[in-house]
Parts: C-alpha cells; structure tokens; sequence
C-alpha cells in the first residue's frame, strides 16, 4: 500500500544488481572463462546475481515438460520383434483435435488386399502453423505423440524446411526416455508395460501359443502298466456300468436350480406389478 510494494521491487532488482558483482568477485571471473564446467557453476544452486548465458555457445537445459514441435515415436532398431515400427496406427485424433489443423495423415494400404492398415504411410506437420498446445500428445490413445525438445529449427527455406515429413518426425522410444524420464515412467504404469500395446498383446498371444504347443505330461492313470499287470487285468466287457441316478435327485445342478427359483420369482414380481397396474 502506498508504494511499498514498488519500493520492495526495487529492493529486490538492486538486491540482484549486487549480487551480481559480489558473486564475480567471489569466484574471480572463473564463470565466464572458456572452460568445460564454468556453466554448471554459473547455474548451480549456489549462484547469485543476474546470470548472462553466452548463447549459442552455452544453452540452457530446458525443463522436462517443456513443448514444442511434436514427433512421432518408433520402436528403437534393437527391439526384437518391431524393429523400426511406427506406434502410431493413424488414427487421425491428433488431426481432428489440432486446434491450427497443422496435421496431415495418409494411412497405409495393403498392397495384395488394399485394405487399410493401422500404420501411417504419410504424416505432415507444418511447424509455422503449430502453436505447440500439446493436445496431439495428450489426446492420442497409443502414446505414439510426443512433444519434442529442439527448438532450434530456424531456416531460411520453409517451403522444404519447416514441413516435417515422416521421416524428419520419427524418432526412436529411447529417445523419448532420454528427454523425459520421469513423464515416460508415468506413461509406462498407466500403460501397464514399455511396449507399445500391439507389441504387449503380441507377446501375450505368443507366450499363450508356446503353452498350448508344448507337450503335455501323461496323467498318472494313463501310464502304462507292467507287463504282468496288463494280463492280470479284466477284461472291458467285465467293467461295471454307470450306476443310474438316485430316485429323488434332480437332474440339474443345485446352481442350476438356484437360478430357476430366481427366474421364477422374478416372473412373479412382475405379474403383481401388472396386475396393480391394471387395477
């Protein structure tokens, strides 16, 4: 009130100002000499004052959610099944809910069948037009759209530049874990798996596959006996018959029976509630 908030401002701006000089003074203007670690001295925790980044030479490490032009993720070379496979399966969501509709998809055919495929032949965006909202990554459904760090994409042709085919887009999910761990964690427990989801159910379907094809133990009866225990056996003519059902027993389950008493009374509810409605 009063101006004190002004003069506080001030203050603080001068506080600054010294700090500066102090701080120089201090480390004896090692901060600005061309060595290999006077920027994590300039920027550590300890430093005071205003701070100067001699850019491009130094950059400044930007913070983990930062966003700009969004990339397409791949399955890294390595991967054992879908080396260099696209995550996305061109959906078109990201295209819709592009608020600039800077996104263009061209989904990929069969060849043999020319039915459509759940891979992008073609993907375009232009990075004049996108105003890096992050709503292509937040709304895609296979996390195949991430927002990217390298904000240095100025050119002097942006008719071929600044149209980002495919090609320039893809990159690998490793690379998406390197920017952003903590993010690609989190992605990874509501995910339930580091594999894209086709490749979890890939694996699912074939470690089901590798059960059902493997040999099965004999059970215990079906054993084979000794030699002398076969001819001491009877013959199968002489092995009694099923022994018919006790007089008095249902012929169904007791759940079975449970659930016809249920229908029963069911029926009758709903005869008394249409006979109080006809009165």
């Amino acid at each position: 009130m009063y101006g004190t908030g002004l003069a506080k401002g001030l203050l603080l701006t001068l506080r600054h100002f010294v700090d500066s000089y102090v701080d120089d003074i201090r480390y004896g203007f090692r901060k600005y000499h061309h060595s290999t670690d006077n920027f994590a001295v300039r920027q550590g925790t300890k430093t005071k004052g205003v701070i100067t980044v001699q850019y491009p030479d130094e950059k400044v490490a930007v913070p983990e959610r930062f966003r700009f032009v969004p990339f397409l993720i791949v399955e890294d070379e390595d991967h054992p099944t879908r080396s260099g496979k696209d995550w996305c399966t061109s959906c078109g969501i990201c295209a819709k809910v592009c608020p600039p509709q800077c996104i263009w998809i061209v989904r990929g055919n069969d060849p043999n069948t020319g039915r459509p495929v759940p891979e992008p032949e073609a993907f375009f965006i232009d990075i004049d037009i996108c105003m890096n909202c992050g709503f292509c990554a937040e709304y895609c459904p296979f996390d195949a759209i991430k927002m990217d760090h390298d904000y240095e994409l100025a050119s002097y042709d942006r008719t071929t530049h600044h149209i980002h085919d495919k090609e320039r887009l893809s990159k690998p999910n490793s690379y998406w874990r390197g920017i952003a761990p903590t993010r690609a964690y989190e992605e990874m427990l509501a995910r339930g798996t580091w594999e894209h989801k086709d490749a979890a159910k890939e694996a699912r379907r074939g470690a089901s596959g590798a059960r059902a094809s493997a040999p099965q133990p004999a059970p215990q009866a079906e054993v084979a006996a000794p030699a002398a225990a076969s001819e001491a056996a009877p013959p199968a003519e002489a092995s009694a018959p099923p022994a018919p059902a006790a007089e008095g027993a249902t012929p169904w389950s007791e759940d079975d029976a449970k659930r016809e008493e249920r229908r029963r009374k069911a029926l009758e509810r709903k005869a008394r509630r249409a006979a109080k409605r006809g009165q």
